[in-house]
């Protein structure tokens, strides 16, 4: 880039300069304007997909909500997790660089005051000498301090160490949610844990149900009721049925690893882990304030608020850099070939060199740089909508998921009840002699398929909980500057002129 950099001593005049200067040799912004506009959180429709919903103040999820599933062996777990996970060291560090970032742009903004001595010691060569004769030796001692500071004229170093700021406070609201979403999944692998062990239980019942039918079948054939060819479809049964056991073991060791992995620790902390109880789902309920109160409920929401204000600052810091520019730099101190003079009026010096630089012609630089920065205001603005829609969404989802559920595992509990009597009643006319192998069969199938049925019907209405307690946030909420950041007033906060 090039700039026009004025130095001269300082007095009025100098001032007078930069003040027609800044009127006449400015690079031009004129044109460049963000088009980012926020959502209102009021004018996405809402009424028809809460409606029939039980509203309540209290519906709000409290911080440790995992508390109301009911389990203290998850709360010990979630506990251990937002200690140790890898995930939770991860958005700590990235705060950490974040709140560096802001403190390094603030630093910016302050004088630079450094000190410096130094003696150096030399031999002239012959035809370095003045006199043309070698071996002259001499010691230059030398002190002095240096004083450097950029006036902050048109308020872009302070806007730039806004924008930092604002990076820090999104990076330390992303630490919340990275603890919410950890706490979820810790919760929803935990009830996946659960639901493995069901699973088992059923595969283990299957196989001692097709167990006592081989061994019924086999006193039919040697009965001679039954053909070898029905004898071994009840082989092939109880063998597809141990298969079925095998899988469920394998699917229970999975469950152990995966949860043990969110923990933090090596897969052998999942055996170590008791078999879940059987979590309380939360009840179908929806704070009244949805969804107004949704902006400072969800801390993604309010990450990406504050993603906005710092954009916004970087294109005010972006402006300034068209303006004049004004820099004071001085040194003062001695230096002297002798010892005893070092601090003599003779071996002093000081220097002072106001300087003004102005950009004339930079190829456009200066514009595309401001240009970017309205780029990357749109973007964050763009996010921030993507993931307010996506919030409304999730609650909305979830809802209507909760809505049906209860009375599927109604419906499904009835028809496994049902088809339970019928297995009992067609296996004991088997065994008995007189019944028919081929309805025994065709039952049996029927019972395993609704218990699996209504085992994971019961494991997604908990997961669906987990998942409404994510929605509206995991009792994350906002303090009053959140609130003022971001997209409240984006147009105004950002446009160019």
């Amino acid at each position: 880039m090039n700039r026009l950099v004025v130095r001269t001593s300082f007095k009025p005049a100098f001032l007078m300069l930069a003040f027609a200067m800044s009127l006449a040799g400015c690079a031009n912004y004129q044109g460049l304007v963000t088009k980012g506009m926020s959502l209102d959180a009021h004018s996405l429709q809402t009424a028809q997909s809460f409606k029939d919903i039980k509203l309540s103040p209290a519906a709000w999820p409290k911080s440790e909500w995992w508390k109301s599933l009911g389990d203290p062996q998850l709360d010990r777990l979630i506990a251990e997790a937002l200690r140790d996970s890898p995930d939770m060291q991860i958005a700590s560090a990235r705060a950490h660089q974040a709140s560096a970032a802001a403190y390094a742009a603030d630093a910016q903004r302050t004088p630079i005051l450094d000190a410096e001595g130094g003696v150096s010691r030399s031999r002239l060569a012959a035809d370095q000498s003045p006199t043309g004769e070698g071996g002259t030796y001499s010691t230059v001692r030398n002190l002095d301090l240096n004083f450097n500071y950029t006036f902050d004229l048109w308020g872009g170093q302070r806007a730039t160490w806004e924008a930092a700021l604002g990076q820090a406070r999104a990076a330390e609201i992303d630490q919340q949610s990275a603890r919410l979403t950890l706490a979820a999944n810790v919760a929803r692998a935990y009830s996946d844990l659960g639901q493995a062990h069901v699973v088992y239980d059923l595969a283990a019942d299957d196989l001692k149900r097709t167990r006592q039918m081989l061994e019924l079948g086999n006193r039919r054939l040697n009965s001679g009721i039954d053909s070898r060819f029905q004898f071994q479809q009840t082989q092939s049964l109880e063998a597809g049925s141990e298969a079925q056991l095998i899988d469920a073991q394998k699917r229970l060791r999975s469950a152990k690893i995966s949860l043990a992995v969110l923990l933090g620790k090596g897969p052998d902390r999942g055996d170590e882990i008791a078999r879940p109880s059987v979590l309380k789902p939360s009840a179908v309920a929806l704070p009244s304030s949805l969804p107004a109160q949704l902006l400072g409920r969800r801390p993604d929401l309010v990450a990406a608020r504050w993603r906005v204000e710092a954009a916004s600052k970087t294109i005010v810091a972006g402006k300034t850099n068209f303006y004049p520019n004004l820099n004071l730099s001085a040194a003062v101190g001695s230096e002297s070939l002798l010892g005893d003079a070092m601090f003599g009026s003779a071996s002093r010096f000081f220097n002072i060199a106001p300087a003004v630089s102005l950009p004339i012609f930079d190829g456009g630089r200066l514009r595309a740089d401001l240009d970017a920065r309205d780029a990357d205001y749109d973007l964050a603005v763009a996010q921030y909508n993507k993931s307010l829609v996506q919030a409304l969404g999730d609650v909305s989802d979830t809802l209507s998921q909760m809505r049906s559920i209860s009375r599927q595992i109604e419906a499904q509990q009835r028809a496994s009840d049902i088809a339970k009597a019928s297995y009992d009643t067609a296996a004991q006319r088997f065994g008995s002699g007189i019944g028919n192998y081929v309805d025994v069969l065709t039952i049996e199938q029927q019972l395993l398929q609704s218990q699996r049925q209504l085992a994971d019907l019961t494991a997604e209405r908990i997961d669906l909980s987990i998942q409404l307690m994510q929605a509206l946030g995991g009792g994350f909420q906002s303090s009053s500057a959140d609130q003022n950041a971001g997209p409240g007033t984006p147009s105004t906060a950002s446009q160019t002129e």
